[in-house]
């Protein structure tokens, strides 16, 4: 498979109701928010791993599509086989490392994307830049988190139950965010996707997650998520034919309805792009 001759940037719209998106373990799970706007937060690691979850998920872990950074991985036995794969011992240490990184790119889908730092002592592989990277998503608008009492109708023990006289209810926290529209931003390398070997077939199958990650990412603590609009612009070369802020800056998001009052579903908003400005040596796509 050949590289991505073309540079990229795009722009993600997902939304939230009654969930949370991305909880801060430094503060008991909270929503993360930004303290001086009380805009919602969600991390590009998090995104990363709704991807990631996707691939595996579609593509069953398999060869040239298995994900390396994953659930309970032990990631020096996952590099053992590009060791195994390129051994020779007339190779210098710095030939192993580079035939390592190329087959860590070779097979697995989330290295030749987003990039790893493989350069421990145990079967060193070096560093990957990836092509794709994903800024932090923000809310539209402010969001409110609320923490939520729950109950459950059971006890783990025996000795729980006799303690509480016959009650067995058990009481719980829940943190969501009524509503939020969020919004994060991309860009793709073609010069870092010739070194990875990221190829139109990697870029295919990352726009077909980013579409429908959330619908196999669902659970009671998230809530209902979905991408709302995925925006792309295509350059005309790999190093691309205008910068990245401008093609940015043609999407707005506005309140459809009064913005004095909390928005609670994503018929409150119009997503506009100012098409007249698109640059001529950019394609616009909109992929949903």
């Amino acid at each position: 498979m050949s590289a991505i001759q073309n540079r990229y940037e795009f722009v993600l719209l997902f939304d939230v109701e009654n969930g949370n998106p991305n909880g801060d373990p430094d503060a008991g799970n909270m929503p993360r928010i930004d303290p001086e706007t009380n805009h919602g937060l969600v991390t590009d690691v998090c995104l990363k791993r709704k991807v990631r979850n996707f691939v595996e998920t579609a593509k069953g872990n398999k060869t040239p599509f298995c994900i390396y950074i994953r659930e309970k991985a032990v990631l020096s036995t996952l590099r053992a086989p590009a060791y195994k794969a390129v051994e020779d011992k007339s190779a210098t240490d710095t030939d192993k490392v580079r035939l390592g990184r190329n087959f860590m790119c070779a097979n697995f889908f989330d290295v030749r994307t987003f990039g790893a730092v493989m350069s421990t002592k145990l079967n060193n592989c070096g560093q990957v830049r990836g092509p794709v990277q994903i800024a932090f998503a923000r809310s539209i608008e402010p969001v409110t988190p609320l923490d939520i009492s729950i109950t459950r109708m059971a006890v783990e023990t025996a000795k729980e139950a006799d303690a509480q006289s016959g009650d067995n209810r058990t009481m719980g926290r829940k943190h969501i965010i009524p509503y939020g529209l969020y919004r994060t931003e991309g860009f793709i390398s073609a010069p870092f996707a010739e070194q990875t070997g990221f190829s139109d077939e990697d870029l295919a199958l990352f726009w077909q997650a980013l579409s429908v990650m959330f619908d196999h990412d669902h659970s009671a603590a998230r809530g209902k998520m979905s991408t709302r609009k995925l925006i792309v612009f295509k350059h005309a070369d790999r190093l691309g034919n205008a910068p990245a802020q401008m093609l940015f800056n043609l999407v707005k998001v506005r309140r459809r309805t009064d913005a004095s009052l909390p928005a609670r579903s994503y018929e409150d908003y119009d997503v506009g792009i100012d098409t007249a400005h698109v640059p001529e040596k950019v394609i616009l796509e909109v992929k949903m």
